[in-house]
């Protein structure tokens, strides 16, 4: 699936400057920062969910409390998913710059 992909296909040849290396940090701190979104979002459906289970008169709610728990945790994998599949893929970039700036 190309939308999962995150650059694997990007290959440095030269080593990182400074310029790249700022970018792979505001990256990393934006990725870090999308992470932590898709918790507190995760954490309003979880919260949303137990206030729709607390609503003890309206049975038919307790559907709604059903599918606001499964996208809680489907919100929180995605993230996850997401955080570590682009971590591995800066790791990868940046030690394979390095590893092009050994050779020079």
């Amino acid at each position: 699936m190309k939308l999962l992909r995150f650059g694997r296909d990007f290959k440095p040849d030269e080593k990182v400057i400074l310029r790249d290396y700022l970018a792979i940090e505001r990256t990393r701190l934006a990725n870090e920062r999308t992470l932590l979104s898709y918790i507190r979002s995760s954490l309003y459906l979880l919260l949303g969910s137990i206030g729709f289970y607390q609503l003890k008169d309206f049975p038919n709610y307790m559907y709604l409390t059903i599918v606001a728990l499964v996208c809680c945790v489907l919100f929180f994998c995605i993230g996850v998913y997401r955080f570590t599949m682009l971590k591995r893929s800066l790791r990868k970039l940046y030690y394979m710059s390095e590893e092009l700036e050994a050779r020079a």
